[in-house]
Order: C-alpha cells, then structure tokens, then sequence
C-alpha cells in the first residue's frame, strides 16, 4: 500500500505513487497475447477450476447486469452469460448482460476473437468491452447487479477507491465478488508455493511470452498484497455487508465478497 512519502509498491520496488498505473499498464500490454495461455502453465489450469467455482458462488440469474473489472480476455463474463443463459432455458426470464472493463486496450482486443465455432451469435460477442480505471469507471451509479474483479485488485493504484467505486456502481441488494492470490495460512504451503513462484513462474514467463521480467513483477505484487483478513476489512469500509472469503487451493487464491445493502 501507499508510503506516507508518497510511494507504493510495484513489487519489491516502491515507486512514486503517479507512476504505479502506467507501469502496470505496461506489463499487461506486453503479456496480453499470452496472458491465458500464462495462466494455464503458472497454475497448471487449476485458475480455470478457481473461477468456475466463483461463478457457482455468483449464482447468475436471468436478466442481471454484470460488469467485470478488470476483465482483460473475458473469461469471468462468457463464465457468467453461460450459467445465466442456462438458468433463463430452465425458468424463463430475460437475458443476462455482462461489460468487460480493462484498463489495458491490449488486455481487451485479445479477447475479441472469436472462436465458438465461426458461428453468428456467441457468448463472446455478446460481451460489451469498456475501457477504464477501476478508480474512476464510466459506468451510471446502480447499475449493475454483479461486480466481479479477478487477478487484478492488487494491481490497483488506489484500492480503496476502487472499492468506492464499485460500491457506487452496484444496485441496492448487489453483490461484489473478488478472485484474488492470496497467502496460504499453513507455513509449509506457503514455502512450497513460494519457491515454485519465484524458481518456475518468471522464466516461465519469459519462455511462452518472452517477458520474465512482467511476471517477476506480477510474483512479487502477490506478496504485497494484504491479506484474507485484511482486505475483508477493506470492503466493509467501502461499505459493503455480509462480508466474507473462501480460500481456494489452500488459500493459495481466495474469493472474497460483499454486498450493497
């Protein structure tokens, strides 16, 4: 987090606090092409199980609105438009509606193409794509039934205001659900899963995407960022009730969540 002198993190490295978005930005326009295929090889595809269990948390219904922060190829909102298309074949209703907002022009083009088998409508071009800040989002205050963030918070300048943010946006009665890394609480796990993240990931990274030094970066924002305990105390401050979290993978990631009451 922020430094009384005005720095925050970027990693290890503190870094003037105006320079934090446009080094981030950085790092995705550089891995965008590669950024799921990274996934897949980082988590050996269990990311996939992680988010799959989220939208089940989610519960989409026919008809709700949801924006996706941070959003980046898609993969939360064509999650989201599935589940909620195939509650409205079994009760009726309207069709979901999902945003995909990226900060990263990159982030966002990587994830139009289409590959759903050629065919006219799919869930993917159904997706909205915005760009925008998580701190300052272009969207009208209650508008949305579902706000989702994943991988992405700790990337964030302003986390605080970002909560705001996404407090403004939902209706009364939304919900807030945010997928993040997180620190195992068991001490072994976390030295297991530390050595692989430091040892594998960034050489990783510059094998399939030819940046090791992006994903050196995204290891060590892991580290940095508060943790279970922590950032649930930051939603309740944004205002959010019913506040909670579910470690996943021994808490390796964790589903955090609130809502607008």
């Amino acid at each position: 987090m922020s430094k009384s002198d005005g720095n925050i993190d970027f990693g290890f490295t503190e870094i003037p606090r105006e320079e934090k978005q446009s080094r981030v930005k950085g790092v995705f326009d550089s891995v965008a092409s590669k950024y799921d295929l990274m996934n897949d090889a980082m988590s050996m595809g269990i990311h996939r199980v992680w988010k799959d269990m989220m939208v089940t948390k989610i519960n989409p219904q026919p008809g709700e609105h949801l924006i996706d922060i941070a959003g980046g190829t898609g993969d939360i909102a064509k999650r989201f438009l599935k589940r909620a298309d195939a509650a409205q074949a079994r009760r009726g209703g309207e069709r979901a509606t999902a945003i995909v907002s990226d900060i990263n022009y990159g982030m966002l083009a990587a994830g139009r193409t289409d590959t759903d088998g050629g065919r006219k409508e799919t869930i993917n071009n159904r997706i909205e794509r915005v760009c925008g800040n998580a701190e300052h989002l272009p969207f009208d205050s209650a508008c949305a039934d579902v706000m989702t963030i994943s991988f992405g918070i700790r990337n964030v300048t302003d986390r605080d205001a970002a909560l705001r943010e996404f407090y403004r946006i939902l209706k009364p009665g939304g919900r807030l659900f945010v997928l993040e890394f997180s620190t195992p609480p068991d001490k072994i796990l976390r030295k297991i899963y530390d050595s692989y993240s430091f040892a594998v990931i960034p050489p990783l990274g510059g094998l399939l995407a030819g940046d090791k030094e992006s994903y050196q970066y995204l290891v060590e924002s892991i580290r940095r960022f508060p943790r279970q305990d922590a950032f649930a105390s930051m939603i309740k401050d944004a205002g959010f009730s019913r506040v909670g979290w579910q470690d996943y993978s021994g808490g390796i990631a964790t589903l955090h969540w609130g809502w607008k009451v």
